[in-house]
């Protein structure tokens, strides 16, 4: 994870409430597992956020706080990917360039490198990719299907030229043997070209979770994901069978203090050990897609998340955060 920063894009006191809603995440991940903030270079101090996450019935001592430079809050998208060969774990550092150079990334796609050249992996092999890749972008089954969209891997903004090279880079990068790719489909105020992690997610290798359309006021948007979602059903499994489907309530139309439509989608949910944590956005269907997504990952401990203040730099639960194995991490 990483702490919001002046170059973060939020105001004074948008800043303070979207620290709370980071608090708020790092607070039910300390519950079941480590976490590592990057934080601002020289003057910050963590003890006063320590004691926050012990209000919060999180546990400090197992948040890391980590000083590095840094643009923006998302490090799934800017962060390291993991792959394994056998059981030993490779980290992946892809090239970011801002979601198709719409902003400042420079530090951010050093953070990597970074954060390897100082330590904090020491025992996992660093590999570094020219290919421009988000974290956000793509979605695994964990046995070799990749969900992606066309609309942002084939963007020009990316510089990826075609499918047949996207998929050899992905094959040869991720392990992976195959892409499903998601045509159509958009969450209005998205400004990362169409990620899939506002759109569909694996809840397992046989069930896919996405984002409906039902009780957005917009019939373009409406009529827009739930084509999206009659081409999942056509989807089919590395088996040849077709995959369950779970639909999720659409938020509806949420807006900024100044009317800016805000990318508001509960697809962006985070998966950690033996929790869930879902994003909220102060509507009534929160409830509902809490229902979904429980019995999508049943025995699992359910985080509801004000989401809100990350909404207003256009991002959510998932976005903000970013896996990596225990293997990865020094105890």
């Amino acid at each position: 994870m990483c702490w919001p920063r002046p170059s973060s894009g939020f105001d004074r006191a948008s800043q303070a409430r979207a620290e709370a809603a980071l608090l708020a995440i790092a607070s039910c991940i300390s519950r079941h597992e480590t976490v590592l903030m990057t934080v601002p270079l020289g003057g910050f101090t963590s003890e006063p956020l320590a004691a926050d996450l012990t209000r919060l019935g999180g546990n400090p001592e197992r948040v890391q706080w980590i000083p590095l430079a840094a643009n923006d809050i998302w490090t799934r998208d800017y962060g390291p990917l993991t792959v394994f060969d056998g059981e030993r774990p490779t980290l992946l550092d892809y090239r970011f360039n801002g979601w198709g150079g719409k902003y400042p990334h420079e530090d951010d796609d050093r953070a990597t490198q970074r954060l390897w050249q100082a330590g904090h992996f020491p025992s996992t092999a660093l590999e570094s990719h020219f290919w421009i890749l988000e974290g956000g972008s793509i979605d695994g089954d964990g046995e070799g299907t990749l969900l992606t969209t066309s609309q942002c891997l084939l963007h020009p903004n990316r510089d990826h030229p075609d499918r047949a090279l996207v998929e050899s880079e992905l094959a040869q990068g991720l392990g992976i043997h195959r892409v499903l790719w998601i045509e159509g489909g958009w969450i209005p105020g998205d400004d990362t070209d169409g990620h899939i992690d506002t759109l569909v997610r694996f809840a397992s290798p046989t069930t896919l979770v996405f984002q409906g359309g039902s009780g957005f006021p917009d019939e373009t948007i409406r009529d827009q994901l739930a084509a999206m979602g009659a081409s999942l059903s056509r989807l089919r499994r590395a088996d040849g069978h077709p995959y369950d489907l779970v639909e999720l309530p659409s938020p509806g139309r949420l807006l900024d203090p100044s009317g800016r439509i805000l990318p508001g989608t509960y697809a962006n949910f985070l998966l950690i050990n033996d929790a869930l944590l879902v994003p909220q956005y102060g509507v009534a269907s929160d409830s509902r897609a809490c229902e979904a997504l429980a019995e999508a990952f049943p025995g699992r401990t359910l985080y509801p998340i004000d989401a809100r203040p990350l909404i207003l730099q256009s991002g959510s639960i998932h976005c903000a955060t970013l896996q990596l194995p225990s293997t990865v991490i020094p105890s």
